[in-house]
This record gives C-alpha cells, structure tokens and sequence, in this order.
C-alpha cells in the first residue's frame, strides 16, 4: 500500500458522522468538494480520531536546519492520464470542469475551502500543499529520499485548490501562525492526518494550536 492510499485512509478516518459538533466542509482524498449550489459540502469531523492521531505525532522542534529547496521536491508529475498533479486537482475538486488537449482546463467552477470564494477560471487558484513543503522539510523528513518527497508533493491526497489570496497568507506556516477564515476543525483534522501518514513531526506551538482548535469543534 503506496502513502498515497495511506493518506487518504487516515482522511478518512478522521471523518465521520459524530452525536455532536458542527458540520464542516468534506475531507477527503480528492481535496474540499462543492455541492451543487457552489458552496462546501459538509461532514464532520470525529474529534477523538484527531486526537489520537495528534497524540501519535512525535514532537520536537522544527529542523530549521534542513533547508527547503523547491528542487528537491519535485512537483507537478503526471499523477491521472495526461494530467499532472496541479491539473488532476483542479479536474477532481471542481463542479463541470471540461479539459482539453493534454489535460488543459477550459471551464468549471471552484470553491476556495479556506476563504470561501467561488471562482469559474482556474487562474486565480493556486494548488496548495496541505503541509506546506517548506514545513514537511522542517518536520523529521531530513532522512527522506529525493523519491519519497516527490512522491509527497504530488500526493492527490494533500493537494488542494485555493484562491492564490489564501495560499499566499498561509505561506508555509503551520497551524500556530495560521488558520483559514472557514473551517478551522476541517483544516487542523486534514493537517493532523497529514503528518500522522507521512510520520512527521509536530512541535509544542503547533500542537497546542491544534488542540486548542479541536477544543472547540
């Protein structure tokens, strides 16, 4: 089993209908998902598997030391057919989405999970990587193969589409110095199963961030 299919397992596993709580945009393999009046579609968030999953995460301070270089993180392989990991996730996570030659996107709708906003071109939307990669690179990955961040930065699983205004106030922070306007359960739950597949690491801000997050959820 490829840490593709892992990862969406974990997804899934910290998504279920629960006695309690507020309902929050969908999480899973394909990324935030619309339903059909353009909005987020919903589902909730089991609480007590993000919990576990957190607890599970080791924690230690951030490797600043090992430098994120964008080429070592070879992005954007062809993933589905003719599309590269960039087209398939706007071709999955789009409403009425055409392609054209060599996978191009000519038409659909998008709904930005971090902010909310509807977009019908997919020019102003960035693929954003859950974990940013500049944040994988400090989170226990030092010993990674070049192999296994590629395959991390063209994982479906952690690719989501996102107006560039969001992607670009993320940066490459985690959770303890940002959180998106919509959603905040969905996001740390998604985060959280991130690093638990990938075996990353979780320092004291970043985890005090995200519990203080599911406090509330």
């Amino acid at each position: 089993m490829n840490r593709g299919t892992l990862t969406a397992l974990a997804l899934a596993a910290a998504v279920a209908t629960t006695p309690a709580g507020c309902q929050h945009p969908r999480i899973g393999s394909g990324g935030p998902a619309a339903d059909g009046g353009g909005t987020p579609a919903t589902a909730r968030i089991d609480v007590a598997a993000v919990r576990g999953q957190l607890a599970a995460l080791p924690v230690a301070a951030e490797d600043t030391g090992n430098h994120y270089r964008r080429d070592d993180w070879p992005h954007w392989d062809r993933v589905a057919g003719e599309c590269d990991a960039r087209e398939n996730a706007l071709r999955t996570q789009g409403r009425g989405v055409t392609t054209g030659a060599g996978c191009r996107i000519t038409s659909g709708t998008w709904v930005s999970p971090y902010d909310g906003v509807t977009v019908t071109t997919p020019g102003p939307l960035d693929i954003d990587h859950m974990v940013p990669l500049a944040e994988a690179a400090r989170s226990g990955t030092r010993s990674w193969s070049r192999a296994e961040r590629e395959r991390y930065a063209n994982d479906p699983a952690v690719l989501i589409a996102v107006t560039a205004t969001s992607n670009r106030a993320k940066g490459d922070q985690d959770p303890a110095r940002w959180l998106p306007a919509l959603d905040r359960c969905g996001y740390v739950a998604r985060w959280t199963a991130v690093k638990h597949t990938y075996r990353m690491t979780v320092d004291k801000r970043e985890r005090a961030a995200i519990t203080a997050v599911l406090n509330h959820c």
